[in-house]
């Protein structure tokens, strides 16, 4: 491996102590099989690759991560702006769902399964994108990406058959998953220690800019330009401007066609299987009545087995896609949690508030942009500023990363005391509070996880990170729906017994009464318990790993 293709903050990892950091078995273990090294290292080309492992130290690989040219930086932000489209697609997918099928003249069931299939795809790709693209290249692979995804964008508003539908729909989910772990890959891989912090904050902006624009973007598309069509046409001229970038600033590295032969494929078989039906089991579940639903039933025991065979034989495989020994790290270990964790907690700020508008005032996604654009449009300040703070010598990264949960969870408790009268304007204070929490506590977990391991392990963290990203996307709206649904219920019945000591309305109006009130109640009662969620992952920071900064190790004090 050389010294060019160092994919991890070497600064970072320098200023961990040496009785912390990652052991030294642990690294000549990963170098001394070449499909390990070599799929850790980024793709080099094929000049480089066999250099000595002794020419890769930090102060070599910092030297050369400094080589920071403008042509290098278009690419990145080409990269930058790819990811950003893949997570709007998704999002703005789902909002004007009902729109689609209307328009298609498809039915409630039938049409569930469009965002349904698009999330398995996008969950398949997130693991394996890293892999692919070392042996591929980054650049060839994410233009090959990036340009089926956009292909299959144009043709999308001419298909009216539903199982052609459902098909382009899961591979363009498939490709489009692919392009937001290479964004990790590749600021990891190519920045330089002085700024690599900002680039983890806009790699945060996957989780907090791009899902709260996309309600004013849906709106825009539906109830602005009454064009069903942009839904789909939205990513062709962002992803044309990218690809351009990409295939101008990216280098091209040598592909390496010999480590389809050392690859887990049998393994993969049975986790790509698995990771599917886990998938339609989340986004399903709660229509279909969970366990009351041999669907829902077979596809989350049967997907969770095959994923728990494929994460076995990836353990014991000499060149697996996903290194779960890194897990044993505690900051990769409980991080991972915590940030999985955080997943669930952010829809605090973009689904709670949504379904109160819409269940109470009919809200459509035009009406509820602001409230997504309060949490959205900060992060452009607020997420640069968080890696600023953290580059100061006496920040401790884990108290940043408490104070973004406090935040969180005072935003919660802010939320819980909603009421039929709340508008838009009501959740002021409460987004505010996400829009400054979200980015302290996420981008000082990215830099607390990723500073404990070799620049050879890049990949795999980059391929954990974005499996988790988008498994607690899936399951924390699950959970969220299941809570809000067994809630209503116990409080309407509750409002119906005390309706009926009292001198109640008319049939009609008790009826409607009864179940606004229990969807705020229900609505409340979840904030109330995102809230608890929160404050108890406070201590669990704590437990981390303290990281110094990382102006501390490259300027440390004589």
């Amino acid at each position: 491996m050389t010294s060019a293709t160092v994919t991890l903050n070497t600064a970072a990892t320098a200023s961990v102590p040496a009785a912390t950091r990652p052991s030294t078995a642990n690294t000549a273990t990963s170098t001394s099989t070449p499909t390990i090294t070599e799929a850790a290292a980024g793709a080099a080309p094929s000049a480089t690759a066999n250099s000595s492992p002794s020419n890769n130290t930090p102060a070599t690989a910092s030297r050369n991560a400094n080589a920071l040219t403008p042509r290098l930086a278009a690419g990145l932000t080409g990269i930058f702006l790819a990811a950003m489209i893949a997570g709007i697609n998704n999002r703005v997918g789902s909002l004007t769902l009902a729109d689609l099928r209307g328009a298609s003249g498809f039915g409630l069931d039938d049409g569930s399964w469009i965002t349904t299939v698009y999330s398995a795809g996008e969950l398949l790709a997130m693991p394996i994108a890293g892999w692919f693209a070392i042996t591929l290249s980054l650049r060839r692979f994410h233009l090959m990406m990036l340009g089926t995804c956009s292909a299959i964008a144009c043709v999308l508003p001419f298909v009216q058959d539903m199982s052609l539908l459902l098909i382009l729909r899961a591979l363009q989910g498939l490709t489009a998953g692919a392009l937001i772990p290479l964004l990790m890959m590749a600021a990891l891989r190519f920045l330089p220690p002085s700024i690599r912090l900002y680039a983890l904050a806009l790699y945060s902006m996957t989780a907090t800019f791009a899902p709260n624009v996309s309600t004013w973007l849906a709106g825009l598309w539906t109830d602005q330009l009454l064009d069903l069509r942009m839904v789909y046409w939205q990513v062709i001229p962002a992803g044309l401007i990218a690809g351009l970038l990409v295939a101008w600033g990216v280098p091209q590295d040598m592909p390496k066609p010999e480590r389809f032969g050392q690859a887990n494929w049998f393994g993969l078989i049975f986790g790509a299987l698995g990771l599917a039906l886990v998938a339609v089991g989340l986004d399903q579940g709660n229509r279909l009545e969970w366990f009351a639903s041999p669907l829902i039933s077979t596809c989350l025991v049967v997907g969770l087995l095959l994923v728990a065979y494929y994460l076995f034989t990836e353990w014991h495989h000499p060149a697996p896609f996903i290194k779960l020994q890194l897990l044993s790290r505690r900051n990769l270990g409980l991080g991972f949690t915590i940030f999985f964790s955080l997943l669930v907690i952010f829809l605090s700020g973009s689904l709670l508030p949504s379904l109160h508008l819409g269940h109470t005032w009919d809200y459509r996604a035009q009406q509820s942009a602001p409230i997504g654009l309060m949490i959205g449009l900060p992060q452009l300040i607020v997420a640069p500023a968080v890696s600023l703070l953290l580059y100061r010598r006496w920040v401790d990264a884990r108290a940043v990363m408490a104070l973004g949960l406090a935040c969180l969870s005072l935003s919660c408790v802010i939320g819980a005391h909603l009421t039929s009268e709340w508008m838009w304007t009501e959740f002021m204070w409460a987004q505010s509070l996400q829009a400054i929490g979200q980015p302290l506590a996420v981008v000082a977990l990215l830099f607390l996880s990723t500073s404990v391991v070799q620049p050879m392990e890049g990949p795999y963290v980059s391929g954990m990170v974005n499996l988790l990203r988008a498994l607690g996307t899936l399951a924390g709206s699950a959970a969220i729906s299941r809570l809000i649904e067994l809630r209503t219920r116990f409080h309407s019945e509750m409002l119906l017994d005390h309706a009926a000591r009292a001198q109640a309305p008319a049939p009609a109006d008790l009826a409607s009464t009864i179940a606004g009130q229990a969807a705020v109640l229900s609505i409340a009662d979840a904030y109330w318990a995102l809230a608890a969620f929160a404050a108890i992952l406070i201590p669990l920071v704590f437990a981390l790993q303290y990281i110094p900064s990382p102006t501390a190790a490259m300027h440390p004090k004589h």
